[in-house]
């Protein structure tokens, strides 16, 4: 099995199938997401192969565009993957971390049983924060026709993960609905380092955000 080989042929599946996407879960997302990832791998004892392919199938069909669901991308990611002859553990193992990736809401616990997950989960959510998880938040807000901010609907910490599916709340509520409570959920030393820069600018970004709302300069 040729494991550089099958990664190329995957990023370039992935990017053939998630160029253009407008709501901030496109090919670049994946891209920065495998970057990340490899990047924190350098400091961990992981199966970097298996690194690698579960940050570039990680959204390969996101259940937030799939009707909430959750099962599809791990089926998908399956088919892929056998169809290049991976062997049956690896491809287990991938499935695996796509299907426990996502945050699920502020009081659903979301825990990884491998280094692997570990690694491409802070990498993921690690995109979610600082200059482009905000981007991201505001595309996928618009994609979704949420306003930007409304005072009137205050922010939810949500139990379960069908109340987060359901969930409609603004794009500044989705900072304090899952953006800035990632930090405090890195799982490696390394991701944690990354999300102390990037929390603190979200901070100061919603500090702006609001004076400019009240007319302050």
């Amino acid at each position: 099995m040729d494991k550089e080989k099958i990664v190329v042929q995957t990023s370039t599946y992935i990017k053939s199938r998630l160029s253009g996407e407008g709501s901030g879960h496109d090919w670049w997302h994946v891209y920065r997401v495998w970057k990340n990832a490899v990047h924190i791998a350098g400091y961990e004892q992981a199966d970097l192969f298996v690194v690698e392919l579960a940050a570039l199938l990680h959204d390969i069909a996101d259940w937030k565009f799939n009707d909430g669901n959750d099962d599809i991308g791990p089926q998908l990611a399956k088919e892929w993957l056998d169809k290049l002859g991976v062997d049956e553990s690896t491809v287990t193992h991938v499935c695996r971390i796509i299907k426990d990736i996502s945050f699920k809401g502020a009081g659903v616990a979301t825990g990884m049983n491998s280094i692997e997950g570990k690694i491409v989960q802070d990498a993921d959510r690690l995109d979610a924060m600082g200059a482009i998880g905000i981007g991201r938040a505001f595309a996928y807000g618009g994609s979704k026709g949420r306003e930007m901010y409304n005072p009137d609907m205050k922010p939810e910490q949500h139990d379960s993960f069908e109340q987060y599916k359901n969930s409609r709340g603004s794009s500044i509520n989705h900072f304090y609905e899952k953006l800035l409570l990632l930090k405090e959920l890195m799982n490696t030393d390394t991701a944690r380092k990354i999300a102390e820069k990037r929390h603190t600018f979200m901070e100061e970004y919603l500090q702006e955000f609001f004076q400019e709302w009240e007319g302050k300069d």
